[in-house]
């Protein structure tokens, strides 16, 4: 149900590497219990950021809610699609709805994060 090769937060934002950068965005799960989004901040390109931060925000017809960084590292890129197609978020999470990617990522900090067997037990857990 969720991809293998990313990594989970309890606050269900997802990060995979991509090669050395680290994509990041919100789940499906996050993006159903938002309904459909509306608009997307980002962060500004070279910001560097740590596990935990508010990384940007985005709003929906339901609810506005912060994205936190999974993990700490510098903002190298953002997904300048998301400006004019904030549904990108809800039509696919996982793909050409990414939110930024990080280079510089500690890799003891992804290790913490959930893997996507740990996420779906998470959310089996709390979407009673």
């Amino acid at each position: 149900m969720f991809p293998a090769e990313c990594r989970f937060t309890k606050d269900h934002e997802w990060i995979r590497d991509d090669g050395g950068q680290h994509t990041v965005g919100i789940t499906a799960f996050a993006a159903e219990q938002l309904g459909d989004v509306t608009y997307v901040e980002l962060p500004e390109p070279g910001s560097r950021l740590s596990a935990g931060d508010t990384a940007a925000s985005v709003e929906s017809v339901k609810a506005a809610s912060d994205v936190y960084a999974p993990a700490g590292g510098e903002v190298c890129e953002v997904n300048e699609a998301l400006d004019g197609k904030p549904e990108l978020v809800n039509q696919d999470p996982y793909g050409e709805g990414w939110f930024f990617k990080l280079s510089d990522v500690d890799a003891d900090e992804l290790e913490q994060l959930m893997d996507a067997a740990a996420y779906e037990q998470f959310v089996g857990e709390h979407s009673e």
